[in-house]
């Protein structure tokens, strides 16, 4: 069977990866193949040391699967990113692995998509080379993150305002939620178990869910307090999230993740969770005493309603 194909890390699986992927999907339908996306792992940058001690995902590899197939890809091949994989020039890679081992005969790229190690085969250099091995490419211009959503993809949008993989993590660094949210087009979410905590959550009359996450390289929002959705046994509950050292406790400030799922009382320990982020409502803070901090999660709790209502 024949593919039509594009390739990338697809971290997050954003909006302006989308318009690329839904470009795949269409174009497999209409010549009657079937679609494919081909993407990497590990991080090419852990591989490569290029600052790898900085780099934080947006996805890990079982979310970013989830995402594609639930999109309509019908297959993800994962090539492991290796020095000689970075080592192939443009057209090795077409010849070895688009050609002989995945049968792609027609490539969709994004508006600044590179393949190989030579950062000058572009778009016309990989047509040129695509040509003598019956690979036709065509590529996708770029998505704005602001009032360009919903238009056509073709529209030219200045760099400074495409969507990316880089300004979603700002944004999330930031605790600019919505910004991460439209650019996404989907919740962020943050996936791991429950485990045990101090319990202090259940003293102050507001029982928490803390989480290790799966993926720990996985980009976490600025510290601070946010509504969000709590999946937990396939059921979508409503929540506030707190994630930081919480100042007000005398304990070592380690960072936790803890949630207050509105409405739940049941024992999770050792069970998946997820949380999907809807806004965040404060920055965390050190208060005077317990019965303070009690007094403004209460106040975190009802100020989440009205974020729900919206999302």
């Amino acid at each position: 069977m024949k593919h039509v194909a594009t390739t990338g890390f697809f971290d997050g699986v954003h909006k302006g990866h989308r318009a690329v992927l839904e470009k795949v999907i269409h174009e497999a339908q209409v010549q009657g193949k079937e679609s494919m996306v081909i993407t990497f792992w590990p991080h090419p940058r852990t591989v490569l040391g290029q600052d790898a001690e900085k780099l934080r995902l947006l996805n890990s590899v079982e979310e970013k699967k989830r995402l594609l197939l639930g999109l309509g890809v019908q297959h993800i091949e994962i090539i492991p990113f290796s020095h000689e994989l970075a080592a192939m020039t443009t057209s090795e890679f077409f010849d070895r692995y688009l050609k002989q081992e995945l049968h792609v005969d027609h490539l969709v790229i994004g508006h600044d998509h590179r393949l190989g190690n030579r950062a000058l085969d572009d778009f016309e250099a990989m047509k040129k080379l695509g040509a003598p091995l019956g690979i036709t490419i065509e590529r996708v211009e770029a998505v704005a993150y602001s009032s360009f959503f919903g238009q056509d993809t073709s529209v030219f949008v200045p760099k400074n305002n495409t969507v990316s993989s880089t300004k979603i993590r700002e944004a999330l660094k930031g605790g600019d939620v919505k910004t991460a949210n439209d650019c996404l087009g989907y919740h962020y979410g943050l996936q791991g178990v429950v485990v045990e905590g101090n319990k202090v959550g259940r003293q102050l009359g507001f029982p928490t869910a803390n989480m290790q996450l799966y993926e720990p390289l996985k980009q976490l929002p600025a510290d601070g307090v946010y509504a969000v959705l709590a999946i937990v046994a396939r059921r979508e509950y409503r929540g506030v999230m707190n994630i930081g050292v919480r100042p007000t406790l005398k304990s070592a400030p380690v960072r936790v993740i803890e949630t207050h799922i509105f409405n739940f009382d049941e024992d999770i320990y050792g069970q998946p969770i997820e949380v999907r982020l809807v806004q965040r409502i404060r920055e965390e803070r050190r208060f005077n005493s317990l019965d303070d901090l009690r007094q403004q999660i209460a106040k975190d709790k009802e100020n989440s309603f009205h974020h729900f209502e919206k999302c």
